[in-house]
């Protein structure tokens, strides 16, 4: 059973708000809208049917918190005892590496393709990699610390979303609720691949304060998120027209290019290289928890844990150089996240709660 976290490492209920937000916007931002494409100029709507997925998801979370009084590894073991809890927890952990590893190389891809044509992945990787140790051996309070900064700083780039309303045609968005439930639905869970990144909530609970009443903080997360998503995707709906949204590989991008400033020709270049620290405290709180779990289940000290982490992302990153296999690789981890989410965590929460009665009961 997990000890109690002395107070000293843990941060604030309201922090919770930032760590949701900034796992959940992170490169898919950039190129979200084509998945979502079926939906057509009802996608907004998607996003909000997919947001709703999200909220329930995490309200499932909080009652296995409750019931578990303890972190993802203490909720695994009561369910399926030690031994297979435990496997069943090291999969989480292999499954945060994995998508780490998708966000940090589909982010070197963009700088690649938009920036540095000739730039080799490994000379990003490697120093991003030393800091994201530095980041991640701070503690959790410095990793929350980076989230934090991760919403503050780059929150002026909603503002350049303005710039495409002066080639707005707004007709583009109607008529509303014209496309059928079935590529709504089925547009949302495609969508929901954007939010993937909340589970980590069953594992860095229990270095926050207030236990279950940082629930608001979280829901209120995931609602801006949602909102920052509608924004984007209304703005890429009257923009673009719907041919050129089906062979744009990352239509955010797009909408920087019309942003003209005196003092800046290209604006997306700024846009991706702000995009920096919002990809960086995504990467470490995955990290962060993968690390976690390593040194509940076995036993190693965290930062040795880290080392062999890391080491395994730099090589993944290196590994995926073709733009087919990033795309494969983003796909597979988006199918694996979309299952690990929004089933087996109901199911988890199922499977606990008749554990919890039966143990109860004798």
């Amino acid at each position: 059973m997990l000890k109690p976290i002395d107070k000293r490492f843990q941060v604030s209920p309201f922090l919770v708000f930032y760590i949701i937000t900034s796992v959940q916007v992170g490169v898919g931002v950039l190129g979200f809208q084509p998945f979502i494409l079926e939906a057509g100029h009802d996608g907004w709507v998607a996003i909000l049917l997919a947001a709703l997925m999200v909220h329930g998801i995490i309200w499932i979370m909080y009652k296995l918190i409750r019931n578990g009084k303890g972190d993802l590894i203490d909720i695994h073991q009561q369910a399926f005892g030690t031994w297979l809890g435990n496997l069943l927890s090291i999969g989480v952990m292999l499954y945060f590496i994995i998508t780490a590893i998708t966000v940090l190389r589909s982010y070197i891809e963009v700088v690649q393709v938009w920036i540095f044509p000739d730039l080799a992945t490994w000379s990003f990787a490697l120093p991003f990699i030393m800091l994201t140790y530095y980041v991640v051996m701070g503690g959790f309070r410095t990793v929350v610390g980076i989230s934090f900064f991760s919403i503050i700083l780059p929150a002026y780039l909603a503002l350049t979303f303005l710039f495409p309303l002066k080639f707005a045609r707004w007709e583009n968005l109607g008529p509303f609720f014209d496309v059928g439930l079935q590529s709504l639905f089925s547009a949302s869970l495609k969508m929901t691949l954007s939010y993937l990144g909340f589970s980590v909530l069953l594992v860095f609970h229990p270095y926050v304060k207030g236990g279950m009443n940082t629930q608001k903080w979280a829901q209120l997360g995931t609602l801006t998120t949602t909102l920052f998503y509608v924004l984007i995707e209304i703005v890429t709906i009257i923009y673009y027209s719907p041919g050129q949204i089906k062979i744009v590989t990352w239509p955010t991008l797009g909408l920087w290019k019309t942003a003209e400033l005196p003092f800046v020709e290209r604006f997306e270049f700024i846009g991706i290289s702000t995009w920096l620290l919002v990809v960086l405290p995504n990467i470490t709180i995955f990290l962060w928890a993968a690390s976690r779990i390593g040194k509940r289940v076995v036993g190693f000290k965290q930062k040795y844990f880290l080392v062999i982490i890391l080491i395994i992302v730099f090589i993944g990153c290196n590994y995926f150089e073709k733009r087919e296999s990033i795309s494969q690789l983003s796909d597979n981890v988006g199918t694996i996240g979309k299952y690990y989410n929004f089933v087996y965590i109901p199911l988890l929460f199922i499977i606990h709660s008749i554990s919890v009665k039966v143990r109860k009961s004798k």
